[in-house]
């Protein structure tokens, strides 16, 4: 593991004194014309399983505008087809073909082994190593309770009703599922980090939507496991919460490295609210839609809210958008890697 030298993955760990490290969800996307001349041949299904595609479209990103990470190219439900829940993606989002309807759903789901079934994502990130010799790489995979979302619901929606039920409805069932859940993806990871990967995040994509109680239970206890199954391998360990102000508190409990912040809660009230950890984050996507001048104002109000920067990682506080301009992406990451830190 020659990246811990790295500013990223210093940053995780708190002890960065090099530049601000900076890598932006979804940085392997559509806003991308190149990344778009990709997609034109194949389709998002063929692009997952393709080892070297994938590490083309990771390549883009990093090599394009400097950036300090690279992130695997995979989807979350990738993890989906091998226990029977064969996922399609048409342009409306995600479609799930054995939504999880009851207790009886539960029981169908069939145990696998990642390292068998999912071999095109391991060497995805063996051919990311060799075309990025020198990027730290970040495995990820979702979170039980977003997982649990779209197996529930069978699709994507905007409030997930149907799970936020299901956990209430079917208690004993859910616990089922999410003992599976957590299992699968801890496997997942494994093999990830076993493959190359030298840091994972959790994408917590709809934990937000719970209440304290629920989210206790559901989001953090099954995320807590997986990261303490993967504590032996020394990786950080990132959890993306999306609408984390609620539950500092209880994330601050969390064992893990770092806390990814979306760009509803303000930075430096996270910071503040987890002392022994690194925040990742947390600028608004939308904002690379405005001027020049806006964007290197926005960025840097962030940077000089924080006071201390050892344990910072840049990032957007959601995912790229597809439109998003490709000078604001180099305008932001030149902000970024140009702030100079007050010595005093």
């Amino acid at each position: 593991m020659g990246m811990n030298g790295s500013p990223f993955i210093k940053a995780c760990r708190g002890t960065n004194d090099g530049r601000i490290p900076i890598w932006i969800m979804r940085q392997a996307g559509r806003y991308l014309p190149e990344y778009r001349a990709v997609r034109e041949k194949v389709s998002f299904e063929q692009l997952c399983k393709s080892p070297s595609l994938i590490a083309e479209v990771v390549r883009q990103p990093v090599q394009r505008f400097d950036l300090d990470a690279a992130i695997l190219f995979s989807d979350i439900l990738t993890i989906m087809d091998p226990m029977g829940v064969p996922v399609s993606f048409p342009e409306g989002g995600p479609v799930l073909a054995n939504p999880v309807n009851g207790p009886d759903d539960v029981a169908k789901l069939k145990p696998y082994d990642p390292a068998l079934e999912l071999t095109f994502v391991f060497d995805g990130i063996s051919e990311i190593r060799k075309v990025l010799p020198a990027s730290p790489i970040i495995g990820f995979a979702g979170s039980p309770f977003t997982l649990a979302c779209y197996l529930i619901q069978g699709k994507g929606s905007s409030n997930f009703d149907k799970p936020k039920q299901f956990l209430h409805k079917y208690p004993a069932a859910s616990e089922t599922l999410f003992n599976f859940l957590v299992d699968i993806v801890s496997r997942y990871l494994e093999e990830q980090i076993k493959a190359g990967a030298d840091t994972v995040q959790l994408f917590d994509s709809w934990g937000g939507i719970l209440s304290q109680d629920d989210y206790r239970h559901w989001s953090a206890r099954p995320v807590q496991e997986i990261f303490r199954r993967l504590k032996r391998y020394n990786v950080p360990r990132i959890l993306f919460v999306n609408n984390v102000a609620p539950y500092l508190d209880i994330v601050a409990d969390i064992d893990c490295e770092v806390i990814g912040v979306d760009y509803r809660c303000d930075i430096a009230r996270a910071a503040a609210a987890l002392p022994h950890k690194a925040v990742q984050g947390n600028l608004d996507p939308a904002v690379l839609f405005g001027s020049k001048e806006s964007i290197v104002r926005q960025t840097g109000s962030i940077l000089d809210s924080l006071s201390t920067h050892d344990n910072f990682i840049f990032n957007l506080g959601h995912g790229i958008q597809p439109g998003t301009p490709v000078e604001s992406v180099y305008t932001l990451v030149e902000t970024v890697h140009g702030f100079q830190r007050s010595t005093a």
